[in-house]
């Protein structure tokens, strides 16, 4: 095999394996526990992922992704950071 067709064949394999650590579901808002939330919001630890799950059981369901600026210490760049990461089911 030469050289080009073995790169070829490496490269190819790395997109398949890349492929599936990017196109991960996004994780439910509204269902997930506080260590998965701290996992999928860059910047949130568990404390605030557990105020997150207070606000939801206080307030209901989140509506959308951008209504999680609501919880205190969560802010609109946070939101955005993680966006692709999160959806409200």
């Amino acid at each position: 095999m030469s050289k080009l067709k073995s790169l070829g064949l490496a490269f190819a394999l790395l997109l398949l394996c890349s492929h599936s650590t990017f196109a991960a579901d996004p994780i439910d808002i509204n269902s997930a526990d506080a260590k998965t939330l701290a996992a999928a919001i860059s910047g949130v630890g568990i404390k605030r992922a557990e105020a997150i799950i207070a606000y939801r059981s206080q307030h209901g369901p989140f509506q959308s992704v951008d209504e999680l600026s609501k919880v205190r210490g969560v802010g609109k760049k946070t939101v955005d950071k993680s966006r692709e990461n999160l959806a409200a089911k």
